[in-house]
């Protein structure tokens, strides 16, 4: 059987980075930047208040105490935005805003809880230090530094960032558009009535949410059943939305498998049998006129959950013009003794416990490939190697982090 490194590279080797467009701040969001982005001035670009108060010469104040305060002549008021060049020499102060710039000549604010509000005259009651409550220009970030790398998902933090360094409108790669089509004669729409030797159709829905997860657009297409003819019609029809094509069903060595029967006649999808548990059928390759990437998924629902994280994530990151990374991982140690069949590599549902020497992970009781419901309690998936049969309980094992909202 074929690697899980090897079947992952392969899958990489299908798809390019998304091409970047230009688009304004918040429709950006979620998306990838495309190239570095620096400030064009330093910021904040002046010295400026960091609190409401006065602005004054930091040795007038040396003296101040609760019953001896120092009092000074308020020479005026500065407002954040305010344009006017102002000055404070020794002995006197000005009253000014969170924001406002400093005055030339002082070198430190009073909050204006440490006085008694005076705007003619005020009283200090503390002293200040040179430097208090000012923000210094190019605090933050100076001119020329690099503020965002290319490759960042923006969220809410970058997008303030692009914004305080001028930027209206940002290059970013458009989230992946990823089609998702479940196969199957067995299948009926969640809502409607079951017939005998039915089920509702869940993989759809569990793919496109895990795709939108991802940081792509997910469009889930209409299943489809047994006959070949209609998964390629099917495929057709999404080719001209998706920018990577995911089956899920069809692609084992039973007797009615239409996803490997009628792409296996292209000449341009492979099907193989990867050595991991759950998802060993898998297949991958293009279609259509463009090439379009297709990844082709086992259709028991947690092989299909299981590929698209392990097999398929590293794909839909470097389509967004990040890393390929894998799901993240932490190590943790098993509260029950586990198996695993000889020479695949096993993936099992567990739920992680802080225990009080370091994390836990505790298996789900049910880990078939078709039970579902096992996910939803979820949050890992502990990893054990081909060339082990099981670990005992308490064997420390990587759990890859799975996603959550």
């Amino acid at each position: 059987m074929k690697s899980v490194e090897r079947h992952i590279s392969d899958i990489l080797g299908l798809v390019r980075p998304v091409p970047p467009i230009e688009l304004d701040l918040l429709r950006a969001q979620g998306a990838v930047l495309a190239e570095d982005v620096t400030a064009p001035v330093s910021l904040p670009p002046f010295d400026n208040s960091g609190m409401d108060g006065y602005a004054v010469v930091a040795a007038d104040t040396a003296a101040a105490g609760g019953r001896e305060p120092v009092r000074l002549p308020v020479v005026g008021d500065i407002a954040a935005g305010d344009p006017g060049a102002y000055a404070v020499r020794s002995g006197y102060c000005a009253r000014i805003m969170t924001g406002a710039p400093m005055p030339a000549g002082a070198d430190a604010v009073v909050p204006v809880e440490w006085t008694d509000g005076g705007r003619a005259e005020v009283a200090v009651r503390r002293p200040a230090a040179a430097g208090d409550a000012v923000r210094r220009a190019g605090g933050d970030v100076r001119e020329g530094d690099t503020v965002l790398r290319a490759g960042a998902r923006l969220g809410a933090a970058e997008l303030g960032v692009l914004a305080s360094v001028g930027r209206r409108t940002v290059p970013v790669r458009p989230r992946p558009r990823v089609a998702v089509l479940s196969t199957g004669e067995e299948l009926v729409e969640p809502g409607k009535p079951l017939a005998p030797g039915q089920i509702w159709e869940s993989n759809g829905y569990m793919l496109t949410a895990a795709a939108i997860e991802a940081g792509c657009e997910g469009h889930r297409h209409a299943f489809v059943g047994d006959e070949p003819s209609a998964v390629l019609e099917a495929i057709d029809d999404v080719l001209l939305q998706a920018d990577i094509v995911v089956t899920t069903g069809g692609v084992s060595m039973g007797a009615y498998d239409p996803v490997k029967e009628s792409l296996s006649a292209l000449g341009t999808v492979r099907f193989e049998q990867v050595a991991m548990q759950p998802g060993k059928p898998q297949g991958f390759g293009t279609v259509g006129e463009d090439a379009v990437p297709i990844v082709t998924l086992p259709g028991n629902p947690v092989s299909a959950f299981v590929s698209f994280h392990v097999l398929l994530l590293p794909a839909l990151h470097r389509m967004q013009g990040r890393d390929p990374d894998p799901l993240p991982s932490v190590a943790a140690r098993l509260t029950a003794p586990v198996s695993s069949p000889p020479g695949r590599r096993s993936y099992l549902r567990v739920h992680l416990e802080e225990g009080e020497e370091g994390l836990l992970a505790v298996p789900a009781s049910r880990q078939a490939s078709h039970q579902l419901s096992a996910l939803a309690g979820a949050d890992g998936l502990a990893v054990v190697p081909e060339d082990e049969e099981g670990l005992p309980e308490g064997a420390r094992v990587e759990v890859l982090r799975l996603p959550r909202p």
